[in-house]
């Protein structure tokens, strides 16, 4: 195992761009992991339910937190129930969110700051998301989305560390990672601590499709990475910091608090829906290969109760499935809403372990217009013009996936130098 552990109340540090240093090269490193090894379990526990590490960070610190309604942490407690006048003692869990778990250890919570979908996560996707307040602890809540994608100087004033803390799914253009590399660009520049509290992935170890080229950068992908990258949202920061991928080559000062017990190949429900049309582990599992109509006239399933997890559009060939979009919360005005849609039911398939495209070219060669499927959002998402030409002149799924090799070789040894688990 990748680990480095806490004993005799010794940290050990794991430097992000390589093996031992010296304390005081160390030191200079401005991207430091700390490790801890659970003395009590072997139980499983996300970085924010692995307090231990971060709260002592945060004492005495002003603190901002990047998270939203994923940014939650189970707690054991023990319950004492009396039975014949003999003590029994039962482990409870409870459920808290990370603000409200801060505010209570006395951690001084100044702001709070929201990627895409909201703080409470019920926002649709690309909707404009403004600034506000916290109705339950009266804190100031600042987007990080729309025209604000990256915190201002002036949003950052009187805060020492920024946690971040959020969900992310493993998929390219999931736009948390695009938030982090944001989140880590601006606290470079402003002089601020950020701790990232680590989340499993849940699509595991998983690292599959075409690699973003340079030029076709954008919020859906900000990095010359594959769609399926394979890691948990601590190990892309180091990443990110080490790569020296943020403006002008900065690098922030990153501690990463790892999840414990925990590998790439272990199996992850999510216990919450990371945003509003994501409802389910079949909806995770499937995003990234289903995503990729999101840049054509064929439907998601937004608008219904199985988002990205079907797929159909009034141009596609007549089948035994079709479903009607209508309003429903997450998506206010779904693709083709209040028409029949004709595609295919993927809500009971098999857990895939890889990204799909066989579904994306079945659609393109059943629909009655080719010249109208594909629109100019098709290539942000892929990175590549040359994934819609292949589709186009009829390439295999084959002959595609065999045009990514390379590219997945490359990010396989670079994805290596940062991984924190198996």
């Amino acid at each position: 195992m990748k680990y480095y552990f806490l004993s005799l109340g010794l940290i050990c540090l794991l430097i992000c761009c390589g093996g031992n240093k010296k304390i005081e090269e160390r030191e200079e490193n401005k991207d430091i992991s700390l490790l801890i090894e659970d003395k009590k379990s072997n139980e499983f526990k996300t970085g924010a339910e692995n307090f231990n590490v971060y709260l002592p960070l945060l004492t005495g610190k002003k603190v901002g937190v990047v998270t939203n309604q994923s940014g939650i942490l189970n707690i054991e407690t023990e319950n004492v129930v009396v039975k014949n006048d003999i003590k029994e003692y039962q482990r409870i869990f409870k459920s808290h969110h990370l603000v409200d778990f801060l505010i209570e250890r006395k951690i001084q919570v100044q702001k709070i700051y929201a990627p895409e979908h909201g703080f409470r996560g019920t926002a649709d996707a690309g909707e404009l998301i403004k600034d506000g307040k916290d109705t339950k602890t009266g804190l100031p809540i600042i987007s990080l989305y729309g025209d604000n994608k990256k915190p201002k100087p002036e949003q950052l004033i009187g805060i020492d560390v920024l946690v971040f803390d959020l969900q992310d799914v493993g998929a390219r253009f999931y736009t948390y990672i695009s938030s982090l590399h944001y989140v880590m660009e601006a606290c470079a520049e402003n002089n601020i601590s950020l701790i990232v509290l680590d989340r499993p992935n849940p699509n595991g170890g998983i690292v599959d499709g075409p690699i973003l080229e340079k030029e076709f950068t954008s919020f859906v992908g900000m990095h010359p990475i594959p769609v399926l990258h394979g890691m948990t949202i601590g190990e892309y920061a180091k990443m990110i910091n080490c790569e020296k991928w943020l403006k002008d080559g900065v690098q922030c000062n990153l501690t990463v608090v790892p999840n414990l017990n925990y590998t790439h190949e272990m199996v992850y429900s999510l216990p919450v829906k990371p945003s509003p049309n994501l409802p389910n582990d079949q909806s995770i599992n499937l995003y990234a290969s289903l995503c990729f109509f999101e840049g054509t006239n064929v439907s998601v399933g937004r608008g219904t109760e199985k988002q990205f997890q079907i797929y159909g559009s009034p141009f596609l060939a007549k089948t035994d499935f079709s479903f009607t979009p209508k309003p429903n919360l997450g998506a206010k005005d779904p693709m083709h809403n209040g028409k029949v849609c004709y595609g295919e039911d993927l809500s009971t398939i098999p857990k895939v372990n890889r990204l799909e495209l066989k579904w994306l070219i079945k659609a393109y060669e059943s629909t009655s217009d080719k010249k109208a499927f594909f629109n100019s959002f098709f290539v942000k998402l892929a990175g590549t013009k040359k994934l819609q030409e292949q589709i186009e002149k009829g390439v295999s799924e084959v002959e595609i996936r065999k045009s990514w090799e390379k590219g997945l070789e490359e990010f396989r040894k670079v994805r290596g130098k940062y991984l924190i688990y198996e």
